[in-house]
């Protein structure tokens, strides 16, 4: 009986395309507000669309690259999230890992954009460029733009309230 799990060479043959998945939505709040939401990990599982976040320990709020912090995930497995880019109020990025593990491959990016006084514009990317585990491929490919969206929605709806 052979193996039937792919190895990483399957990634090779995915258009680099598919593997970077964006969704925006306009937001009627101030920059600072609506970062604030995503800079804080014990607010994300409020606007997280995937239903994949449980809990965050309060003060965690990221501050810059370099650092880490850690959510429960829904099914109770704990993933540190690795901050690979970050400008305050603008931009937000990290990269998943088991805890003290190296990341995995997928990035997460929050970008804001000032539209206005109180309206933002807000831009959410799931990037797999760099992920090459077989077994991590099936929930990569099923992150869509609707999935992004779902999230960005919600943050929309706690940030307009």
């Amino acid at each position: 009986m052979t193996d039937q799990t792919p190895d990483a060479s399957v990634f090779d043959s995915i258009d680099p395309v598919l593997k970077v998945v964006t969704a925006e939505i306009e937001i009627s709040a101030p920059a600072e507000a609506v970062f604030e939401l995503i800079a804080d990990p014990q607010r994300q599982p409020e606007w997280d669309g995937n239903d994949n976040l449980g809990s965050a320990a309060d003060g965690q709020r990221v501050r810059g690259t370099g650092g880490s912090f850690i959510t429960t995930l829904t099914k109770g497995v704990d993933r540190e999230n690795h901050i690979v880019d970050f400008a305050e109020g603008r931009l937000i990025a990290w990269k998943p890992s088991e805890v003290g593990g190296e990341p995995f491959g997928q990035k997460w990016v929050w970008e804001i954009e000032p539209i206005g006084e109180d309206s933002v514009l807000v831009r959410h990317v799931y990037d797999w460029t760099e992920l090459r585990d077989p077994q991590r491929l099936p929930r990569a490919q099923s992150t869509t733009a609707a999935n992004l969206l779902a999230s960005l929605k919600r943050l929309k709806q706690l940030a307009e309230s």
